[in-house]
């Protein structure tokens, strides 16, 4: 009960910084949500793309790009991969086509030249994908027989123009789902902050020389007195964890009475142990206050640039993204990507999520091991 309420008392001291962070996500959540219209439950559109010729425009490479353009929007942004990427940002294209130097020739040689892409993994993004693949598919099945480019063409427009017509169809509210998604997801950001620099902090007063030298020669053993520090630390995180639920419901409004919002609401719990576990081991390590906004800021930040927080996960690269599997705040982030696109909430579509939450689950057990055989090696060597 000591060590209890020392840990309130340390906690009142520190609220400023909670408020910060809160206020923090507050700010660039409602920025963000200012930003959106409301989406009608039903969409028919047709999505907007970009296509990038690297070929001569005749031949197949004309046809292919004829073909798409006629079943899609293609916006005119400056051919610059930096712009590109901002457009795919901002949303201004759901689909980047890259066609290769030579693909005609290629082509019809049956090389099977490879189309690089871009893409948002929305639906107009994968429309567009059915699309380029229907005319490849149909293209390369002719191709097998007729060798004549002009009779190739007309016998693929024959086959595809009694099937043009394009309609995006979703019962989903995708309007409010991207909101939800982009909320929690940022909120990986303020959750980790919170708890890293709170925690850290009450926990480098319980290590001060005194009271850690009072705590070795008391009858409380330390597994015990981890695990009421543990214990006092999920208190705080759980009532964190409310307010960020609560801000939720009145930023993102009904879909978080759905069950897409009972699953944000336990992703981000989980995640929230997960993130109460790292505070524990980070502030088992570090005793000195003044290294602990650095820490925050590598661990914060960092997991944040790299998992997708602040940047969108298909606006990163390959080779980001692959590191970013070491850090428990790429599956958070990804199970909030997955649920903005689930058409449909059922055991199987529900197994990668389940996946990632265990995941998650496993690196916070990882977490409280290290940080009981930390504490233990500390008390040894004093």
């Amino acid at each position: 009960m000591i060590v209890f309420k020392t840990f309130l008392k340390v906690l009142r001291k520190n609220l400023p910084i909670v408020i910060l962070y809160t206020t923090i996500l507050l700010v660039f959540g409602i920025s963000n949500m200012s930003t959106s219209e409301n989406n009608m439950n039903f969409v028919a559109s047709k999505p907007n793309i970009y296509i990038v010729n690297n070929d001569k425009s005749d031949g197949i490479t004309k046809n292919l790009i004829d073909y798409i353009s006629n079943n899609t929007n293609v916006i005119n942004i400056e051919n610059n991969e930096e712009k590109i990427n901002d457009a795919l940002f901002y949303r201004d294209v759901n689909y980047v086509i890259y066609i290769p130097k030579n693909y005609n020739n290629d082509f019809m040689a049956g090389k099977n030249p490879e189309i690089k892409i871009k893409s948002l993994n929305d639906y107009g993004a994968n429309l567009t994908e059915m699309l380029l693949e229907r005319y490849i598919q149909v293209a390369g099945i002719y191709r097998k027989s007729i060798i004549d480019e002009n009779e190739l063409i007309l016998k693929i427009n024959d086959t595809l123009k009694n099937d043009v017509k394009v309609n995006i169809t979703s019962k989903l509210d995708t309007n409010s789902l991207d909101k939800a998604s982009y909320y929690y997801s940022f909120a990986s950001y303020s959750i980790l902050a919170c708890l890293i620099l709170v925690i850290c902090l009450i926990l480098s007063s319980f290590n001060e020389e005194k009271i850690r030298k009072r705590t070795i020669i008391s009858s409380t053993n330390y597994k015990k007195h981890n695990r009421i520090l543990l214990l006092a630390n999920f208190c705080y995180a759980f009532i964190l964890w409310s307010l960020y639920v609560i801000v939720s419901f009145i930023l993102v409004g009904k879909i978080m009475f759905s069950s897409y919002g009972l699953l944000y609401m336990l992703n981000s719990f989980i995640f929230t142990i997960c993130a109460t576990t790292i505070a524990l081991l980070v502030g088992s390590l570090i005793t000195n206050k003044g290294a602990i906004n650095g820490i925050v800021n590598v661990i914060a930040l960092g997991s944040s640039f790299l998992c997708g927080a602040f940047v969108p996960m298909e606006l990163l690269p390959d080779s980001i993204l692959k590191i970013a599997h070491i850090l428990p705040t790429y599956y958070f982030i990804k199970t909030n990507e997955i649920l903005k696109t689930l058409e449909i909430v059922e055991f199987n579509s529900l197994k990668p999520i389940f996946l990632n939450m265990l995941i998650i689950i496993c690196f916070s057990i990882i977490f409280i091991i290290l940080s009981n055989i930390v504490s233990k090696k500390k008390r040894k060597i004093a």
